[in-house]
């Protein structure tokens, strides 16, 4: 079992946080808990957020909530998990299954107030938290499913119930809209990517996009959208851009359909006019990443369909600081993961 293992905290640096690296002495797991060696970790927009909050989460946390690994011991009284085991935990440890209850919010999140996240050689999780990594997947790939691909998968199935029929509108080509194309055109439905890069939408039709739309040269992107669709609008949207993309979504949603709101890219101050929501019978369903038992059956539905998550770019363990400049920067085209090895 390691001695040691490499970390990264987070160190405030004047207004903000800056990932800082250094050692500490390996946890032990506790009884119903899990040593995990950790493979590999991505990265989130939530990342970049914890890093400008010094005022909800603690000087030395150690962040990212996304990671796979392999089991080195585990605690009295497990018995699902043995050593060897590939696991990945769950960004909500406490949420196993049922409905969401804001204690699972409020008591503990990966990589976020007063809880450590995965940024670590080895961490210490909850053995109900986890779940078995696809054989097919290397932990790199695992590692990006835990946010971005739960998100996309409770949006689209556990709440959506996406149908083969239907259609699916993701803005942007970050990790959660990438999923969101993978899942939905494993599924049988028809998928619009919007983004302001024609080099990615060319990339997203390669993946299977039904259109594209590039919303530099076409601004009205939900007239386009209505177009595509002969007027009536898309089934499905994974509203990832906020105040900025709100009404267009609404503008863009078909009848009975749902928005999925997930992001927050343009900021938070969102006031939609609902009012086209009643006359269409459409809905909003806020969407915040997913429980243990959706993380499982992603997980069954990503093995079935051999489907492969987008990573951008791979950095090594040395250089996470270097990939959350990468991600603020904003040119990704899927994941960002940080490999341990």
């Amino acid at each position: 079992m390691t001695s040691n293992s490499r970390s990264y905290s987070l160190k405030k640096t004047g207004a903000a946080f800056a990932p800082t690296r250094g050692e500490r002495a390996a946890p032990a797991p506790g009884p119903g808990q899990v040593l995990l060696s950790v493979g590999a970790a991505s990265l989130n927009y939530r990342d970049l957020l914890v890093l400008q909050d010094t005022q909800n989460n603690r000087e030395g946390l150690i962040p990212l909530s996304d990671c796979a690994g392999t089991v080195e011991a585990v605690g009295a009284g497990v018995t699902r998990w043995k050593a060897g085991d590939r696991v990945s935990p769950n960004f909500f440890p406490d949420w196993h299954g049922g409905a969401f209850t804001m204690s699972y919010h409020q008591a503990r999140v990966l990589g976020g107030g007063q809880t450590d996240g995965v940024l670590s050689d080895t961490i210490v999780v909850d053995a109900a938290s986890l779940v078995e990594v696809a054989a097919h997947l290397s932990l790199a790939e695992a590692a990006a499913l835990p946010c971005a691909g739960l998100t996309a998968w409770q949006a689209l199935f556990e709440r959506g119930r996406l149908q083969a029929s239907e259609t699916v509108l993701v803005q942007g080509t970050g990790g959660v809209a990438m999923f969101g194309l993978q899942l939905a055109h494993a599924q049988g439905a028809r998928v619009i990517v919007t983004s302001s890069s024609d080099a990615k939408l060319e990339r997203a039709r390669a993946m299977g996009a039904w259109q594209t739309i590039n919303y530099r040269t076409q601004p009205d992107w939900d007239k386009a959208a209505l177009d595509y669709t002969g007027g009536r609008g898309v089934d499905h949207i994974l509203e990832l851009g906020g105040p900025d993309t709100c009404d267009r979504s609404i503008a863009a949603i078909a009848p009975a359909g749902r928005i999925a709101q997930i992001g927050v890219l343009t900021g938070f101050d969102m006031q939609p006019n609902i009012r086209p929501l009643m006359f269409k019978n459409a809905s909003i369903n806020g969407i915040l990443v997913g429980s243990v038992e959706h993380f499982e059956r992603l997980n069954r539905f990503v093995e079935e369909h051999r489907i492969h998550p987008v990573i951008d770019r791979q950095f090594a363990f040395d250089e996470a600081p270097a990939a959350y400049q990468y991600l603020k920067e904003a040119g990704h085209f899927g994941k960002v993961v940080i490999d341990f090895s």
